[in-house]
């Protein structure tokens, strides 16, 4: 097998489905069946979730809300999110644990990366909540952070499209997919599809960054074990 032991990136507006807020049932369960079937084969499994499908906190800070606070909102939202996963996963009797970036009593163990490691030895799948534990750094750094700490072969991010571009393909139809491209060169266009700091903290580790989109059913897969899907930052 390829890898061994991998960090998967899931947004949270992927579990809201069709649903313009919260969480889809459908959704939770395509993306859960995903995760069983790569673990029923072996990989270690580690999770960040976002919490965008309940709240924002960049946006609502703009709005009025102090950033720290709204960003401490958006944590929450993201424990909601893998208590989600844990119960899903629970559904098809295969193992997880929550861990939080922050105590939070009665819901998670207070992430550090040796309690994470053993979990992953002892066959369960991570779920790493509450962003990095600071206002100002998005889940997209936290990804990576985690994945460093755990010590995963690979980073994989899931979106809504196909990979990385040279810009906004939703916005601009004729924009080139790259299949891979350097963390230097994505620094010096300014890509969006992860935050420079998460790009900057994988680039001074050397850990790899697959993008890929999470939307259709069996991707999750085929960005696992299929060289060409997806773009490669490295």
């Amino acid at each position: 097998m390829k890898y061994k032991r991998i960090l998967l990136k899931i947004s949270g507006e992927i579990l809201q489905g069709q649903n313009s807020f919260g969480i889809e049932n459908e959704a939770v369960t395509r993306i859960v069946k995903e995760l069983v079937d790569l673990h029923t084969k072996g990989l270690e499994l580690g999770i960040v979730i976002g919490g965008g499908n309940f709240f924002r906190g960049a946006t609502s800070a703009i709005e009025g809300m102090r950033r720290p606070e709204a960003d401490a909102i958006g944590m929450l939202a993201t424990v909601q999110n893998a208590i989600v996963l844990h119960e899903k996963l629970r559904e098809y009797h295969v193992l997880s644990e929550v861990f939080t970036a922050k105590p939070v009593a009665s819901i998670g163990t207070c992430f550090s990366s040796e309690s994470a490691q053993a979990a992953l030895r002892a066959g369960k799948v991570g779920l790493y909540a509450g962003g990095t534990g600071n206002p100002y750094f998005t889940t997209d750094t936290a990804a990576v952070l985690r994945a460093l700490e755990i010590e995963a072969d690979i980073l994989f991010k899931g979106t809504k499209v196909d990979g990385v571009y040279d810009r906004d393909p939703v916005k601009y139809p004729d924009a080139t997919l790259f299949n891979t491209i350097s963390y230097a060169d994505y620094i010096e266009l300014n890509l969006k599809i992860m935050d420079l700091t998460a790009i900057s903290l994988a680039k001074n580790n050397h850990l790899k960054i697959k993008v890929f989109n999470i939307k259709e059913l069996g991707n999750i897969s085929k960005a696992v074990f299929e060289d060409n899907f997806g773009s490669i930052i490295e």
